[in-house]
């Protein structure tokens, strides 16, 4: 079942994509899928979500989503970095206007030293650029993982009116 608030999200988010025919892909860790789930529940969002990657483990983001094992090894894979080449590699991968990726700590377990659990960082591409932000979230794993898939159906907030990155 999917929370109202995160159905509200997706459907605003596609009303968006499908006024500047845009195409969205999704790239997600620790939301295992939950991003693409609220999506898929909308009626129509074939029109504008071309799908996603789960990419949990490290070797699936370098497999799937072109992630380099540089990044991973120097920056981990809760990182701006690995974000941002996970947005993009799926924004390629599945030809779509617009990729949005999530890797973070949704716990209860898994912080290390400057990662606690409830960190997120998030990338998004587009045909003319590439940004990242991070966010802590606080709560349990459950409550973790649905403020991220909220942020991430949020990601319009950080594109222009042309749908190209700000």
């Amino acid at each position: 079942m999917v929370d109202s608030i995160v159905l509200q999200a997706a459907a605003e988010l596609g009303q968006w994509l499908s006024k500047r025919k845009l195409h969205i892909a999704t790239a997600e860790s620790c939301t295992g899928g939950g991003i693409g789930y609220a999506i898929s529940a909308i009626a129509g969002s074939s029109d504008w979500f071309h799908g996603g990657i789960i990419s949990y483990s490290n070797a699936v983001k370098q497999q799937q989503l072109g992630v380099s094992s540089t990044i991973l090894d120097d920056q981990g894979a809760v990182s701006a970095a690995t974000a941002e080449a996970m947005a993009t590699g799926v924004r390629q991968s599945l030809n779509a206007h617009v990729g949005i990726a999530v890797t973070g700590i949704a716990g209860p377990g898994g912080a290390t030293p400057g990662k606690p659990v409830g960190l997120v960082w998030f990338g998004l591409a587009t045909t003319t650029g590439v940004t990242s932000w991070s966010r802590h979230f606080e709560g349990n794993r459950h409550q973790v993982r649905t403020a991220t898939i909220l942020e991430a159906l949020r990601c319009q907030r950080h594109l222009d009116e042309n749908g190209n990155t700000k």
